[in-house]
């Protein structure tokens, strides 16, 4: 496996080494030592799976107590994820990185706690799996608004993507709860 810092650092690309031929192809999405080895060295209490349709748009979430760091792969269609720094005391505080996750290229990624997650899916459908380093919480889950000015995320989806009541209530980066 290959870890690749994004713009920002704590954000990692995954690229997994994937073995193919004419039967198909096989790859370890998961490996606790290589990845220690690497510099990742995460524990994972809970695996989620969703299904969407193009437009989708879900998110921004996170976790006010109780952080949920979270690793991100996509096993059908397409989806532009995004994760916000969210973290009072760092250099990147506000930012937002965003990259393509898909079936097809089998890219994954490590999205640490202290960051609002969330991602729209420009496929016909896809499939996200994505393990959490914590449990989910719902009276500490929050939502940063998708389209807040001030994080200005140029989202790849429609003008009027299909959102939760949740995810349309979101509140913007100035009125939202933080991590110091």
């Amino acid at each position: 496996m290959k870890l690749t810092p994004t713009a920002i650092p704590d954000v990692l690309l995954v690229e997994p080494k994937v073995f193919g031929d004419e039967r198909g192809f096989f790859f370890e999405s998961w490996n606790r030592k290589t990845l220690k080895d690497l510099g990742l060295d995460v524990d994972f209490v809970q695996d989620n799976h969703s299904r969407s349709q193009k437009d989708v748009l879900r998110g921004l979430h996170y976790q006010i107590q109780n952080p949920q760091g979270k690793f991100v792969r996509v096993i059908v269609g397409t989806i532009f994820d995004v994760a916000v720094d969210l973290r009072k005391s760092s250099p990147t505080f506000g930012r937002w990185v965003g990259f393509t996750l898909s079936a097809e290229n089998k890219t994954m990624a490590w999205i640490p706690a202290g960051f609002a997650h969330g991602f729209c899916v420009t496929s016909e459908t896809a499939e996200v799996l994505y393990k959490t380093t914590d449990y989910w919480s719902p009276g500490h889950e929050r939502t940063l608004i998708w389209n807040d000015p001030q994080l200005a995320i140029a989202w790849p989806c429609s003008a009027t993507p299909l959102l939760a009541a949740k995810d349309a209530a979101g509140l913007t980066l100035d009125k939202a709860e933080v991590y110091a």
